[in-house]
């Protein structure tokens, strides 16, 4: 499924606008990465177990999103917006939220 931020795709032509399809996903981070993250923090780097998790999180939303549009019958998703949120009481858990809204191309 073609899946684009674009509010068109080009050389397609839209014939039905189906409606809003979205995805979230909620992982929490362990105790193991927040230690070698904050590790990290003090001597610099990239936290590549945050990194994972962060693509992990957008993969299972964006999957979840295109799920819902395919059983509505649509071809496409335009006009994808995804946030991210650190929530919990220490940040601990990632969510990744994504919409979008579902078409049909001729």
């Amino acid at each position: 499924m073609l899946v684009t931020t674009t509010p068109n795709i080009e050389g397609k032509k839209i014939i039905k606008y189906i409606g809003l399809v979205n995805g979230e996903a909620i992982i929490g981070a362990n105790i193991l990465k927040d230690f070698m993250a904050n590790v990290r923090d003090v001597v610099g780097g990239r936290s590549s177990a945050y990194e994972q998790s962060l693509r992990e999180a957008k993969s299972i939303a964006l999957r979840e999103m295109m799920d819902q549009a395919q059983r509505l019958g649509a071809h496409a998703i335009i006009g994808v917006d995804l946030d991210f949120e650190t929530i919990g009481g220490s940040g601990s858990m990632l969510m990744v939220s994504c919409n979008g809204t579902a078409v049909c191309l001729e």
